[in-house]
């Protein structure tokens, strides 16, 4: 596939204003056209989380229940390569992450001194209860995880908060937040400038996304390793979409000042106390990518669970996307493991 342009493909205007601070919670479910022809056969769910949001999520599929998450600046239809062949395992629940997508998205804090000052609406530990939430609401008290980026950071929280749920769990392009921010250098920084761009107090940086929410896509997922080439035009037209909608914005900028604020805090409680993650753990990530250049994930994540393998895959930062075939052979043998 020859790179994509968005203005080849968007079928509507996004360059119009939005409203900084607009809280978005009590929207209308979506069931956008260019979610279905994505995820045939998959049934769109819209479920309540413990402090009155929601999430929304698309079940699919049959087996041991596998929960699915995203990262920024996408949404679930990042798994849209490997779902068909998952599906044939598992009973997979793609959820949009709170902020992203078609789920909630609470006002956190737009100014310094407010009622959530830590942003912890949109701390790592209230997103994982969201997505323990969805799964016990669907009837799974027991699932596996496989989660990129974002997704994967709440993955994280919701193995360490919850490790009698989590049996599995698959990590896909991070090391540990905290290791990521102690660690970082100057190559770091300049690759991943978004994480200290998006941390700014609010509205500066939502305010620069929302003039034009189909650029920032294009330039944050364009100028990785592999450019829009792997991208899936329909895929690429969700994300573009879900950004646009009221809310995303403060959302994205609210998961990332959580993680570099309360989110550290809880880790290095963590690490204070000396737990670590007794489920199995597969990390994966990708050889031209940033973290395997600036990290060194396997043994970043061996420091904080018991468990742990992995390995390097050929391709860059968006592995479901450029790398399907490899992801699926890396993965799918360790999701179907026995686990006692």
């Amino acid at each position: 596939m020859n790179e994509v342009i968005l203005n080849d493909f968007m079928p509507f205007s996004i360059t119009h204003k939005m409203p900084v601070r607009q809280n978005t919670t009590n929207l209308p479910e979506k069931n956008p056209m260019t979610t279905t022809p994505l995820f045939p056969g998959f049934t769109p769910h819209r479920v309540a989380t413990p402090d009155g949001q929601h999430i929304h999520a698309l079940v699919g599929g049959s087996g041991p229940p596998l929960l699915l998450l995203h990262g920024h600046p996408q949404t679930s239809a990042i798994w849209h390569k490997v779902a068909p062949a998952l599906a044939q395992h598992f009973t997979l629940v793609l959820a949009d992450l709170r902020g992203y997508g078609d789920s909630a998205k609470p006002l956190g804090s737009p100014a310094p001194g407010n009622g959530d000052a830590e942003h912890a609406l949109y701390s790592k530990r209230t997103m994982a209860a969201d997505m323990l939430s969805v799964m016990q609401h669907l009837g799974h008290t027991r699932f596996a995880v496989l989660a990129h980026d974002r997704g994967a950071r709440v993955a994280h929280r919701l193995a360490a908060d919850h490790p009698d749920a989590v049996v599995r769990l698959v990590l896909l392009d991070i090391a540990p937040t905290l290791a990521m921010y102690e660690q970082t250098s100057d190559a770091f920084a300049r690759a991943y400038w978004h994480w200290f761009f998006l941390i700014q107090p609010a509205p500066l940086p939502e305010r620069l996304i929302e003039a034009d929410p189909a650029a920032y896509i294009r330039d944050v997922m364009g100028r990785r390793s592999a450019g829009l080439a792997p991208f899936d035009a329909r895929a690429l037209a969700e994300y573009a979409r879900c950004l646009a909608l009221p809310g995303t914005a403060h959302g994205i900028c609210e998961d990332y000042r959580a993680a570099a604020g309360i989110d550290l805090v809880h880790d290095r409680a963590d690490r204070a106390a000396g737990r670590h993650l007794a489920m199995p753990v597969l990390a994966l990530w990708g050889e031209q990518g940033v973290v395997h250049q600036c990290f060194k994930p396997l043994a970043e994540w061996q420091r904080v669970a018991r468990d742990v393998r992995g390995h390097a895959l050929p391709c860059g930062h968006y592995i479901a996307e450029e790398a399907p075939d490899a992801l699926l052979t890396a993965a799918l043998p360790f999701l179907l493991e026995a686990t006692p």
